[in-house]
């Protein structure tokens, strides 16, 4: 595995995320395309919840603190509990990307780390390795996510006027 591309990688994506999430006001973070979809806030809200409460937190302990329990998440579960689609839009993009910038200092400090060290968790085995690849893999999924909302967006303040000269989406 290549640390320093996937620090990159990660760091890249962070300033993709500021892009995709600027320029939106509170109403439009909270618009959802349909019924299945997520709005742009309730993104953010599972981005702060992931940063602090899965992919450092899991990394940390499986490298650090083999001695506890893994813990649960429920990602699905939190929209509804947490009320995502109810947050302040600007202080929850504030409080994600301070998340962020804790992650990338902390991950800075792995210099030595053993991607291969795996737990049990009850998912099955994880190694650090893959718990870090998929942190980064998890924000390709989160650009790709917000690309469409903006798009639908997009959609929305240009009408009357349609986009499909743009191309097929």
């Amino acid at each position: 595995m290549e640390f320093k591309v996937l620090y990159e990688e990660l760091a890249n994506s962070t300033e993709m995320i500021r892009a995709l999430l600027s320029g939106v006001t509170q109403e439009e973070a909270r618009v959802k395309p349909n019924a299945e979809s997520w709005s742009m806030l309730e993104v953010t809200c599972h981005l702060y919840d992931e940063e602090r409460e899965d992919f450092r937190e899991h990394l940390d302990f499986i490298l650090n603190r083999q001695n506890e329990e893994w813990h649960r998440i429920d990602t699905e579960g939190w929209v509804m509990e947490r009320k995502y689609n109810e947050q302040n839009f600007h202080a929850m993009k504030e409080k994600f990307f301070a998340e962020r910038k804790k992650s990338l200092e902390w991950l800075k400090g792995l210099s030595n780390a053993d991607w291969n060290k795996t737990y049990t968790t009850p998912y099955g085995p994880r190694s650090a390795g893959v718990i870090f690849a998929s942190w980064i893999a998890h924000d390709n999924l989160t650009v790709r996510q917000l690309v469409e909302l903006r798009r639908h967006r997009i959609e929305n303040i240009a009408k009357p006027y349609d986009i499909q000269y743009a191309g097929d989406w």
